[in-house]
């Protein structure tokens, strides 16, 4: 019959009392130095096979696999182990690191903050030490003991620290379901843009509404306690959110109808602009001056809005030029033509055209109509670009470009000879 590791533990020559701790340590700097080896082997690999998870956890991707992979084996190493040696405290604080710093790096990958994570870290390094010595009974009982009396309900230190740990990770895992699902959507085939931002923004609801519940049910809490409270709930979003969620519902059936996306070049009132993105609140757009306008979602329900890239993404601009009544028309029509020809934003299909619109008071009315296929670069530097090329045309042409005139005419009454 084969020994087992108590009595390959008992042959070793030496004092137990420092043979076994000594043998404990190694096996836990070993098995760190394996995990390690093994997560730099496996951390690109995995990485390219799920990458939406890899970008998920924001670059933790081989920490959190070292750590994970070290806890996994401290603790077949610790099930070996005999309970009650020293050693076997070793072991089971080598695991309690591997799990706490697991938890650091999965939580800090999520962006939690630090205040949050830290304490969540300690109480893992606890419970899993006291697991491994002993039991976390006791612990747990002295922290049950501490806690206070509200009507028929007490309220004890255990059950707000489970409470917080249940929070953090269901917040974890809303926040890692939504990176994952939002990254997979984004790749996803087949799906343009304003759908894929609609697939993610009804998964995110789906993913917190489900926690939501989740959370309900691990801690035990009694909906019908709180029948009055959501009567109170449902008149304060009838009266003080209704704005909030008209937004939400007119973010959503924006994106539905597709109406305006993410890219399309929008005016409201006087915000011109390109959409940014489409929030639950509001919709970004910026301007050509680089500001920021937060336009509420409801806005772009009920005013009229101007989408010039909504069907088609070609724009018209407009460029007026007036030339004096002595210039040949002919040739400076074939000069804004020209002008308009060789400034790099114009498409060459549709075609530049020159129109005369009218006679005026002292100059020839011209419309110089260019297209472009991109609106969010900006109208006026087009306009700026075709100007300066027919400014130097004109001049090195010698067509005139006349300016207002007024002629006036006085009669002054001199005094007559005596």
């Amino acid at each position: 019959m084969t020994p087992g590791l108590p009595e390959l533990l008992s042959r070793l020559p030496g004092d137990p009392a420092i043979v076994h701790p000594l043998i404990a340590l190694a096996m836990a700097v070993t098995i760190t130095l394996i995990a390690s080896a093994l997560a730099r082997f496996a951390s690109p690999r995995l990485r390219r096979r799920f990458r939406a998870l890899g970008e998920a956890l924001a670059g933790h991707m081989r920490p959190i696999l070292h750590h994970a992979i070290a806890a996994a084996l401290m603790a077949a190493a610790l099930a070996f182990w005999p309970i009650g040696d020293f050693a076997h405290l070793i072991l089971g604080a080598a695991l309690a690191l591997s799990l706490s710093l697991l938890a650091i790096h999965l939580l800090r990958s999520l962006a939690i903050p630090r205040l949050a994570v830290l304490p969540i870290a300690v109480l893992l390094f606890v419970m899993v030490l006291s697991g491994s010595s002993g039991g976390f009974a006791p612990v747990a009982d002295m922290l049950d003991g501490v806690g206070i009396g509200l009507g028929k309900r007490r309220i004890t230190l255990l059950g707000l620290v489970s409470m917080a740990a249940t929070c953090v990770a269901l917040f974890a895992l809303v926040r890692l379901a939504n990176r994952i699902v939002g990254r997979s959507i984004t790749r996803a085939h087949g799906l343009d843009a304003t759908q894929k931002l609609l697939a993610q923004k009804l998964a995110a609801i789906t993913v917190i509404v489900a926690a939501f519940f989740i959370g309900v049910d691990l801690l035990s809490i009694d909906l019908t306690a709180f029948t009055v409270f959501s009567g109170a709930l449902g008149l304060a979003v009838g009266f003080g959110l209704q704005k909030t969620f008209g937004n939400l519902i007119a973010g959503i059936i924006l994106l539905m109808d597709r109406s305006i996306k993410p890219g399309d070049v929008i005016v409201v009132g006087d915000s011109f602009g390109w959409v940014n993105k489409i929030g639950v609140r509001a919709v970004s757009v910026i301007t050509r001056d680089g500001k920021e306008h937060l336009i509420p979602n409801e806005n772009l329900m009920t005013q009229e809005v101007e989408n010039w890239s909504y069907s088609d993404r070609n724009v018209r601009v407009r460029i007026p030029v007036g030339v004096s009544f002595d210039s040949d028309l002919k040739l400076a029509q074939d000069l804004m033509l020209r002008a308009a020809q060789e400034s790099p934003r114009v498409l060459r299909n549709p075609k530049p055209n020159v129109w005369l619109t009218a006679f005026g008071e002292n100059r020839v009315e011209h419309d110089i109509l260019v297209w472009i296929s991109d609106p969010e670069g900006g109208v006026g530097n087009v306009k700026s670009d075709v100007l300066n090329r027919l400014w130097l045309l004109f001049r090195e042409h010698g067509i005139a470009i006349p300016y207002p005139q007024r002629v006036i005419h006085s009669s002054i009454d001199r005094p007559r000879p005596q």
